[in-house]
């Protein structure tokens, strides 16, 4: 019977390949991929709105008749609540709920359906400093894999944790062939999106995923965030302004989608469609060079 403190032998490691210089990441089983659905991790600083960002982008790619599947890797599990108007239970409580006997589950035990049909998952993680993230992704996946959800799913959206570089934060790139980041125009967010695109690089080396671009979040302007992709070899996809109805959005538990209409909404729902639009459409790949922490430093900030 396995238990939430995932073993060390569970967490087999890539000796012959390793995934980056110096990698030590948890290694998931390449018998299991997603097929032939278009995957995108979201990335970016804890706290940057990572979820409000893939929780309108999977309502924006529904409302252009996408069977869409969102899945959330943070172990507070809250994702998909403005899809969902609650916080359903994760992955890791449907198998406690079995004693960890996979074949027990059922899809309904740990998909549930959302705003406008998108289905909602949230992988959960084990108790803190007891288990790894990335193993609870895995799983996560072979589930979906094993009731073959995913045949049936246009587009497949990893919501990741932020600040974070363990197996957790690794895992989704395995499965996504386009990595996106979260910014705001300010130092902090900005220097977190350097690493995070030194991370996807490092990942690029052994699969698939490459960099999609950056969705500006929560700044009136992008001059700092222009910046820094005009120096590393990045582009902006999108930008959403820091407006009081994408606050109010996620007080009402709803998307943008579903909030009264204004001229100021509407211009937030156009900007997440047209988002949706140019991802499915496809974007090419974007080989960034990261910087040193030193060279952001003095990048950044005004003359």
């Amino acid at each position: 019977m396995m238990t939430t403190t995932v073993p060390v032998s569970a967490l087999k490691r890539r000796a012959s390949a390793p995934d980056g210089e110096g990698s030590v990441q948890v290694h998931q089983d390449p018998s299991v991929n997603i097929g032939t659905a278009k995957v995108f991790a979201v990335y970016g600083k804890g706290g940057i709105g990572k979820s409000t960002t893939s929780s309108n982008l999977s309502a924006a790619f529904s409302k252009l008749g996408k069977r869409v599947l969102q899945i959330g890797c943070d172990p507070k599990h809250d994702s998909t609540f403005t899809l969902t108007k609650k916080l359903v239970p994760t992955v890791i409580d449907a198998l406690e709920s079995v004693d960890f006997h996979p074949e027990e589950l059922r899809l309904e035990d740990f998909v549930y359906e959302g705003y406008n049909g998108v289905m909602c998952v949230e992988a959960g993680g084990p108790p803190a400093g007891t288990g790894c993230g990335g193993y609870v992704v895995g799983q996560t996946v072979k589930l979906l894999k094993e009731h073959h959800l995913l045949e049936d799913t246009d587009v497949v959206i990893f919501d990741v944790l932020g600040d974070v570089v363990c197996g957790g934060f690794a895992a989704p790139l395995q499965h996504a062939q386009r990595a996106l980041v979260v910014a705001a125009n300010d130092f902090d967010s900005i220097f977190a999106m350097n690493r995070i695109v030194a991370a996807i690089l490092a990942k690029s080396k052994n699969y698939s995923v490459r960099l999609g671009g950056v969705i500006a979040n929560r700044s009136h302007d992008t001059d700092q965030i222009q910046r820094f992709n005009e120096r590393v070899g990045l582009n902006t996809l999108a930008h959403f302004p820091d407006l009081d109805v994408i606050r109010r959005s996620r007080l009402k538990k709803s998307t943008l989608f579903e909030m009264e209409p204004s001229p100021e909404l509407e211009a937030v729902q156009k900007e997440y469609l047209k988002l949706a639009a140019t991802l499915w459409a496809g974007t090419e790949p974007l080989v960034a060079e990261p910087l040193k922490d030193r060279e952001i430093f003095d990048l950044l900030g005004f003359d």
